[in-house]
């Protein structure tokens, strides 16, 4: 090996000793690509930590449930006129489901209240307003695996007398009383009507933001609903397939769905089917948007640090020409040169890569300490990516600079003063 020619190690050595030596000029250096890694880690970070919330939300709601609704469910910014004035499900298009398939194992009824229905709930001068009131079937508990944490569930007994029966989720419960054990058998007021309490739902483990639906759920029987709001029949059905059954489940219901409501052969569904994986779906579609918002921010910054880096190497060429001569006279090759300097630029903006990555986890630490139901849980695909762009960066922008350097005339460059 030639004199003026050094090891790979020694290339990184003497790229971090130029480094340690212009401290703050390398820091300023790479300031844009530590800020561009940790925007796209942190927003990844927080994306991936409510997709994967998301996830064991629906776990816990049942993954082989259906959900039938005659409007489109989740994201649907093309609702058009048709969509809105479809008519809505019956009950006996849930007996259909039921009678017509071999591959569901039950139907729970769902029903929604007028748009001017009172829900203000009072007890003792307390007052709960954000209630969702739904009317279920009995077995809505066992289709979404419902539990309760005092009392029961609303039983068929209650819904085929249309009893006036109520079961509250745990954020009603808290605002209306002492404590959980006082709320069974209480009366309580919506509107103009007296309701029993007859149970408190058990908090989901999972939620999405910290809270869930059903934590200000006021569930009473379906028929009770319907006697009482009358004006508004919209319902929703709650399909649990067989295990193992989903698709063909979903086919099924379909066909089912489409004979009931006179859907032709030619024709699309007016009804919409969701599924665990439909919901997981749509909330990656909507994602994605995020996602390119954050790389389109985090380009500006790679792209500054880019060529900060490429400036403060044509600044480390000038320095260091009288070296280059040196090492050029004692038999260094123009490749030898191009590698020196391309290293060095890859070691800073790796460094700043780093740097970047230890910023997104502090961010995230910060977010969840603050923020305990956003969830920020940094893939380790990310911290991968930000490095090898932060070294991608650097051996783009370090081309010029090193070309330059390789290209330099020995005899000129130990004539530089």
């Amino acid at each position: 090996m030639n004199i003026g020619t050094v090891t790979h190690t020694e290339i990184i050595s003497m790229a971090l000793d130029s480094i340690r030596a212009h401290k703050f000029r390398s820091a300023l250096t790479v300031l844009g690509i530590i800020i561009g890694v940790a925007t796209v880690i942190a927003i990844a970070s927080i994306l991936t930590g409510l997709r994967e919330n998301l996830v064991r939300l629906i776990q816990e709601y049942g993954t082989d449930n259906i959900y039938a609704f005659h409007l489109s469910t989740g994201f649907n910014p093309n609702q058009d006129r048709e969509e809105r004035t479809r008519k809505p499900l019956t009950e006996e298009d849930a007996v259909a489901i039921r009678e017509h398939t071999d591959t569901v194992e039950d139907v729970a009824l769902v029903a929604f209240s007028d748009w001017n229905f009172n829900r203000t709930i009072t007890h003792q001068g307390y007052t709960y307003r954000r209630g969702n009131v739904q009317g279920v079937s009995a077995n809505y508990a066992q289709t979404t695996n419902v539990s309760v944490s005092n009392g029961r569930f609303i039983s068929d007994f209650d819904d085929q007398h249309r009893r006036s029966a109520m079961v509250i989720g745990v954020s009603v419960a808290d605002a209306l009383f002492w404590n959980h054990e006082s709320a069974i058998g209480a009366q309580v007021k919506m509107g103009d009507h007296t309701f029993e309490v007859v149970g408190v739902l058990q908090k989901r483990k999972s939620a999405f933001l910290g809270e869930n639906d059903e934590d200000n759920a006021v569930y009473i029987p379906f028929r009770t609903l319907r006697q009482i709001s009358p004006g508004r029949r919209w319902m929703m059905l709650i399909i649990q397939a067989k295990a193992g059954k989903i698709r063909q489940a979903l086919d099924q219901v379909e066909v089912v769905l489409r004979r009931q409501r006179g859907v032709k052969f030619n024709e699309a569904n007016n009804f919409d089917l969701g599924t665990a994986d439909r919901f997981i779906s749509e909330f990656d579609n909507i994602t994605k948007l995020a996602g390119l918002i954050a790389i389109a921010m985090s380009s500006v910054g790679l792209l500054v640090g880019g060529i900060g880096v490429m400036n403060i190497m044509l600044v480390s060429v000038t320095e260091r020409t009288p070296e280059i001569g040196v090492r050029k006279a004692l038999g260094a090759r123009a490749r030898d040169i191009t590698t020196q300097f391309l290293c060095e630029a890859m070691t800073l903006t790796f460094l700043g890569g780093f740097a970047g990555v230890l910023l997104a986890l502090a961010v995230s630490q910060i977010i969840m300490f603050f923020v305990p139901s956003l969830p920020a849980s940094i893939p380790i695909w990310a911290v991968i990516a930000g490095l090898t762009v932060s070294v991608a960066v650097g051996l783009l922008f370090g081309v010029w600079p090193a070309r330059k350097a390789s290209r330099l005339d020995p005899v000129e460059c130990l004539r530089y003063e």
